[in-house]
């Protein structure tokens, strides 16, 4: 990729700054030429990667090279893009949003600092995948289990800091963070929480603070740089018991929200519940052309088609529960007997008991994997994905609403529809996965103006996105108007009051510091 230099930066400048970077974190670690660019672009790109084009990266290793380049960055006028690993696949992976950023890359930045087996917690480093989390833990034979999505290559952090989210009790990962260290884009270091007071032992124990908490200023934003992180794990239970169900017809989806939710507030159901819809199985037993080898989106006759010579339902509700067998046996009673009111199909049963092997494809036992990756190579060519993820009531009435009106969408543009619901209590996460060839250049169009149609008409219903690829980052913060903007408007407040240079991820989920926001429109999908 071809050298695109930061806004107002001159060639001279901009070598300046690198040989710079190169004195703090050696010549190796400063990457700057054009299959360099090529490693931190977006390769799921809904078109050229060129369009959100990284001018070069520098990668440090510890929190003094991150403060000290953050200085530099103010001094040449250099904009970082900081990334934990850069593997936020459909969301735009390591390229930034505004082009001509310096890729930040926290990766080598990857040690697990403690572990706490008693009181559950570890303190890791941005660098650190789900990977490397999952195999200290069992080096370490520590009784506790992590939440995993779906990319184990990802970073726990990373994913933790943009809203990720899991399927066990701890699966709202954002949650699970106690306890931030952060360099701020003016290079001095805070510390958020009880971590206010130097060597306090409750720092990564008490969520809340003495006075304002700053925590979640650092969570999907581009207000400081985080280098370190207490997080939250699960205490390895004793037992496990796995319900699972085909639930057969589309529209059934409605009753099965309102059967699961009210067990998930009233905590008789602790994880955050997945339901995929039937192509989330069928995209791991093969490719598009296996099942459908036509243009357009596969017809319901061949959908149901498929659903008959799989054996699968048009849904599939699995329900885990933790702990002590007998407590699981008895909620399992009160689960069964909830979804005979309306389905007379008996739920599969299977247990796991402490000292069993844990199956590397069930991420509700906190293995992480790679497979749900594979989605990608659905429609074959240079497979890529984005996903659609407003935020909903976990009530039938939100959820049929939300369904039909994304269902006809995505029909209307002729595209395959593969939706799911997470339930995490009184909200589901519906994310709609959008398969596409990128090197078919009708099918990235269609999915362009597909994506947009999705944003702009559940706006018009009152739902929002909770993330989103960099190429609609400012069409999702437009659609948060309330008080002319008001939150925007804070957060552009706020970043320019500590930010005034604009150094650290300008435009990161719409939000601009002055000094580059007449780029803005720039980079928009």
């Amino acid at each position: 990729m071809k050298l695109t230099l930061p806004p107002r930066v001159s060639p001279q400048q901009f070598g300046a700054a690198l040989k710079a970077y190169e004195g703090v974190v050696g010549k190796d670690w400063v990457l700057a030429t054009d299959d360099d660019r090529d490693a931190y672009s977006d390769l799921y790109a809904p078109g050229s990667e060129e369009r959100w084009p990284a001018s070069a990266a520098v990668a440090p290793a510890s929190a003094e090279e991150v403060q000290a380049i953050v200085r530099l960055a103010n001094q040449y006028k250099t904009p970082l893009w900081p990334v934990s690993r850069g593997k936020n696949l459909g969301y735009g992976q390591a390229a930034p949003r505004m082009a001509g950023s310096i890729v930040l890359d926290l990766s080598r930045m990857n040690r697990v600092l403690e572990l706490d087996p008693v009181l559950g917690y570890c303190v890791i480093e941005p660098g650190v995948s789900f990977f490397d989390l999952y195999e200290h833990i069992e080096r370490e034979k520590a009784p506790l289990w992590m939440s995993v999505p779906g990319n184990g290559w990802g970073s726990v952090l990373g994913n933790a800091l943009d809203h990720g989210i899991g399927y066990t009790p701890y699966g709202l990962h954002a949650r699970n963070l106690c306890g931030l260290e952060a360099v701020l884009p003016d290079g001095d270091m805070m510390r958020t929480g009880m971590g206010g007071m130097d060597k306090n032992p409750a720092w990564h124990l008490f969520p809340l603070s003495y006075g304002p908490d700053w925590t979640q200023m650092f969570s999907q934003s581009n207000m400081g740089v985080v280098v370190k992180a207490g997080l939250w794990l699960q205490p390895e239970p004793d037992t496990s018991l796995q319900l699972s169900l085909d639930i057969p017809k589309e529209e059934d989806i409605g009753w099965v929200i309102d059967t699961i939710a009210p067990l998930k507030i009233s905590g008789l159901i602790e994880q955050n519940v997945f339901i995929p819809s039937w192509l989330g199985k069928l995209v791991v037993l093969g490719q598009r052309k296996d099942f459908w080898d036509k243009p357009g989106a596969i017809p319901e006759w061949r959908v149901q088609e498929l659903l008959k010579e799989h054996k699968l339902g048009y849904w599939k509700a699995q329900v885990r529960l933790y702990g002590d067998e007998g407590v699981n046996k008895a909620k399992a009673e009160v689960i069964k007997a909830a979804f005979k009111r309306h389905i007379d199909t008996p739920m599969h049963e299977e247990w796991w008991r402490r000292g069993d092997p844990r199956s590397q494809f069930d991420l509700t036992l906190g293995v992480p994997t790679a497979t749900p990756l594979q989605m990608g190579d659905w429609v074959g060519g240079r497979g890529a994905h984005l996903g659609f993820s407003p935020v909903v009531p976990a009530t039938s009435t939100h959820i049929l609403g939300q369904l039909r009106r994304s269902r006809k969408i995505i029909a209307d543009h002729d595209v395959d529809f593969y939706a799911s619901f997470t339930i995490g209590g009184r909200f589901a996460n519906n994310i709609n996965m959008l398969m596409y060839d990128r090197d078919n250049d009708a099918q990235v169009q269609n999915m362009k103006r597909l994506f947009t149609a999705l944003i702009t008409e559940t706006a018009a219903a009152r739902y929002s996105e909770y993330r989103t690829h960099l190429g609609w980052m400012d069409a999702v913060g437009d659609t948060l108007a309330f008080n002319n903007h008001a939150q925007r408007r804070l957060n552009e407040k706020v970043k320019d009051a500590i930010d005034p240079n604009g150094i650290i991820a300008p435009g990161k989920q719409g939000v601009w510091p002055s000094v580059y926001r007449s780029v803005a429109k720039e980079g928009r999908a």
